[in-house]
């Protein structure tokens, strides 16, 4: 299969699972890229690229069906355009190994986060009481997903998706749209810091992007059809599949040296 049409073809995947899920762009595309023989940092830096282009779909259709409320991604958003620099800065600084290491410990740890809303452990509890302690959750949450955008490559969905859930309560559907405008802007900032550093490969990234863009048109449309048990947990089972991967990879890059 041509190179090019793979990349393609992993972009329109990367699509589906990021309109259907909330995630899918880095979670994806960074083993997908290493697998092609792309260096982490590059596959970081690309994938980065390539999650802009396929959440800025997402969030258009998700606008267009009167999904998206823009107070909540600006909460959720602002903080993480800061904290996605810092996460790209400090990327290019650890071994390709960790970062991969890194990005699977962060798959297993966000299955558990969504199982504690699914066993509804004491929810109610974990609301925010007052506006302070709200838009104090919203800014962690946010911080947390930029940090991660920048470091692993990922949009922050993967964590921004279990984190609106215990700290926000929102429904698994909601955290998904939210999380697509949110990762938009986080990719922004994350683009122009792997950008700066050398690390975004933009052919590629445009290509990925491309496939993403007609891939998350397909997931947004099909959403609000799939009831929410099976979401939570096909959300869970996807992130099960890339952590078992990417830590192979992991193991894959420790016995080249």
């Amino acid at each position: 299969m041509p190179f090019d049409l793979m990349l393609m073809l992993g972009g329109l995947v990367s699509g589906m699972l990021a309109g259907i899920l909330g995630i899918g762009g880095g979670s994806v595309l960074v083993p997908l890229m290493v697998a092609l023989g792309f260096t982490p940092i590059n596959a970081i830096g690309t994938s980065s690229l390539a999650i802009l282009l396929t959440s800025l779909s997402g969030s258009i259709q998700n606008w267009r069906m009167g999904y998206i409320d823009w107070r909540k991604i600006s909460s959720l958003g602002l903080p993480a355009l800061l904290t996605a620099q810092l996460g790209a800065a400090i990327a290019q600084y650890i071994p390709a190994a960790w970062l991969l290491f890194g990005f699977a410990a962060l798959m297993v740890t966000n299955i558990y986060l969504v199982g504690l809303k699914q066993r509804s452990i004491a929810i109610e509890s974990s609301l925010p009481a007052t506006t302070r302690q709200k838009l104090l959750s919203s800014t962690l949450t946010g911080c947390s997903a930029g940090l991660v955008a920048g470091l692993v490559g990922v949009g922050g969905g993967a964590i921004l998706v279990p984190l609106q859930m215990l700290l926000l309560g929102e429904t698994i559907k909601v955290a998904i749209q939210t999380s697509l405008g949110v990762v938009f802007l986080t990719a922004v900032s994350a683009t122009i810091g792997h950008g700066i550093n050398g690390h975004v490969l933009f052919s590629q990234g445009i290509i990925l992007g491309i496939g993403g863009l007609l891939g998350a048109q397909f997931g947004t449309r099909y959403l609000p059809k799939i009831p929410d048990r099976i979401v939570n947990n096909l959300f869970r089972f996807t992130l099960l599949l890339i952590s078992i991967y990417t830590f192979m990879q992991g193991i894959s890059q420790l016995t080249k040296h």
